[in-house]
C-alpha cells in the first residue's frame, strides 16, 4: 500500500539521519547548496506572483513547489537535518555522535546558505538590470519585506525577539512536518500532496525560516532595502535558526520518536 504507517516511517526518519550524518563532505555540501537554491527561486517565484496578482495566499499555495522539488530529488535543507540527524543519536545508532550531528548541520548550513545567495545575487541582476536600474516591483517588495522582518522586530525590543523566535518554531514545526510527509508514502502523488498541506500552511502565515531568509535578506539589501547586515544577523537570522531548531525538534521528531518508536504497542492492534 502506498501509505505507510507511523512506525514505518518515524524507522525512516531514523535511518535518514544516520545516512546523513556518514554522508562525504561534498555530498553534503553540494545537496545542501542546491536545496538552497531551489527554495530561495521558489521564494522569489512566490514574492513574483503575489506582486503580479495582489493576492498573497495564491504565493503560498504556489510555494511549496519548490520544497516538494528539494526532496524528490534528495537535497538538504538546514531545517530538515535539524529533526533528523538526533533521532540517529537518541536511538544509539553505531558511530553516531553529537560531534558528527554537528559536523552535518555546519557543512547543510554553509550549503543552503551558499545556494541561497546565489540566487539572492542572480534575482537582484535580473530586478535591477543588473545593478542599472532602481528594482522592479518585485525587487522592491523583496527589500521591503527584509526591512519589515528585521527593523520591524526590533523596534519591540524583547518582546519581538520573542516573537521572532516563536514564528521560528512553528515554522520548523510545519517544514518539518513536510519533511515526514515525503516518507509517508511511497507514491510521488502522495508525497507532494503531504508535503504540500504544511509547507503552504508555514508560508501563508508568514512564520519565519531561516533558509528562506538566506535569500530574502540579501537580496533585499543588494536591492536598497533599509537595513544593515547586522540587523539581518541579530534580528532575524539567529534567532530563526534556534527556533527552526527548537520547534522541529520539539514538535516533531521526539513527539513522533517517542511515541512511535519508544513506546510503541506492545502487541498488535485489532
Amino acid at each position: 500500500m502506498s501509505y505507510l504507517v507511523p512506525s514505518e516511517f518515524v524507522t525512516k526518519m531514523v535511518d535518514a539521519g544516520e545516512s546523513k550524518i556518514f554522508m562525504s563532505t561534498k555530498d553534503t555540501l553540494i545537496r545542501a547548496f542546491m536545496a538552497g537554491a531551489i527554495l530561495a527561486l521558489a521564494a522569489a517565484f512566490a514574492i513574483t506572483v503575489t506582486v503580479q496578482t495582489g493576492i498573497p495566499i495564491v504565493g503560498a499555495i504556489l510555494f511549496p513547489v519548490g520544497f516538494c522539488m528539494i526532496y524528490l530529488l534528495g537535497f538538504d535543507l538546514l531545517t530538515g537535518v535539524f529533526v533528523l540527524t538526533p533521532l540517529a543519536w537518541l536511538d544509539k545508532r553505531p558511530g553516531v555522535t553529537v560531534k558528527g550531528i554537528l559536523r552535518n548541520w555546519g557543512l547543510v548550513f554553509v550549503g543552503n546558505f551558499g545556494g541561497a545567495f546565489t540566487v539572492a545575487v542572480m534575482m537582484a541582476i535580473i530586478s535591477t538590470y543588473g545593478f542599472s536600474v532602481e528594482p522592479n516591483a518585485v525587487g522592491q517588495k523583496i527589500g521591503s519585506i527584509g526591512e519589515g522582518r528585521t527593523l520591524g522586530y526590533a523596534e519591540h525590543g524583547m518582546a519581538g525577539m520573542l516573537t521572532l523566535f516563536v514564528r521560528g518554531m512553528l515554522c520548523n514545526w510545519m517544514v518539518s512536518t513536510g519533511v515526514v510527509g515525503a516518507m509517508i508514502s511511497t507514491t510521488v502523488s502522495g508525497k507532494v500532496i503531504a508535503m504540500w498541506m504544511p509547507i503552504m500552511l508555514f508560508f501563508a502565515m508568514t512564520f519565519e525560516h531561516s533558509i528562506v531568509n538566506m535569500f530574502l535578506f540579501p537580496s533585499g539589501l543588494m536591492m536598497g532595502g533599509n537595513f544593515s547586515v547586522m540587523d539581518y544577523i541579530i534580528w532575524n537570522e539567529i534567532p530563526t535558526v534556534i527556533g527552526n531548531l527548537v520547534g522541529g525538534l520539539a514538535f516533531t521528531g521526539l513527539t513522533l520518536y517517542s511515541t512511535h518508536i519508544k513506546t510503541a504497542p506492545k502487541r498488535p492492534i485489532a
